[in-house]
This record gives C-alpha cells, structure tokens and sequence, in this order.
C-alpha cells in the first residue's frame, strides 16, 4: 500500500497519542473531520492499523529493567524458540537478525533477580544454544 505524506503525519499523531480525538487530528493536519476518519478507516481496513495500545508511563517503564539477549539457536529450532518465547510475558520484543546470533529478544522486568531468572529460563529453552545478555542502562532516542 503507498501511504501519502499526510498519512504519515497522521499515524505520527497516533504515535504520540492514540487517543487524540479525531477533530483535533484534523486541525493539525489542515484536514476535515471526515477525510481524517476516512483515512484512518481506511489504513485500519487495509491493516496498516492494526490495533491500538497503552503507552506506559515514562516512571514506569524507569522502574523496569530492560536487556537484550542475543540468542543463537539450533538449525530448524527457530519456530519451537519463537513459541517457547511468545509464552514468556516478560519478553516484549522478538527480532531475528543476521550476523553471529539468531534473535535478539527485549525483556523487561522489575527487578535484577527477575531478569536473571528470565535469561536463565531463556537459556533452558531446547532449541537454544547460547545466549549473550545486555541490560539497557538508559534510552537516549525512542520513537
């Protein structure tokens, strides 16, 4: 689907807040209320929208810990891994990537004991066959 420089601007503003109301949408884009709805009707029907989500709070999300765990797999173990991962809340991202490691997974957790806890689960998962751990000590950029 080509996504025009206004549906763009417009699926910023939901990045920033989804529930900006739809009038107020509209003024900031210089459109009417009704073609800022057909849009967003429109990007929902086609899937580029596929869901709208909470934002957690900035003093939340400091009190988590963050870290990055490289995981190297066995050959043909990636849908049993992905799997065993999905079940695991506390993962909130699952990447796969090219280079010396398979996935990269983000996880968050509240406490260092929780977070080791994880990465050792993530460790005797079969199929896994060594991970590398990075914890996040602050964010510089988020989009």
């Amino acid at each position: 689907m080509q996504l025009t420089a206004k549906d763009r601007e417009l699926l910023a503003l939901l990045g920033e807040n989804a529930r900006m109301p739809v009038a107020t949408m509209a003024k900031r884009l210089s459109l009417s209320r009704t073609t800022v709805q057909a849009r967003l009707e429109r990007l929902e029907r086609e899937g580029v929208i596929t869901g709208y989500g909470v934002r957690l709070s900035e003093e939340y999300s400091a009190s988590l810990i963050r870290a990055h765990i490289l995981i190297t797999i066995a050959p043909k173990a990636l849908s049993q891994v992905t799997a065993s991962l999905e079940k695991i809340q506390e993962v909130t991202e699952l990447h796969s990537v090219s280079g010396t490691f398979d996935l990269i997974a983000i996880i968050a957790a509240p406490s260092i004991a929780e977070l080791d806890r994880l990465i050792d689960r993530i460790g005797l998962i079969d199929g896994v066959e060594r991970t590398l751990s990075s914890i996040i000590l602050s964010t510089r950029i988020s989009r």
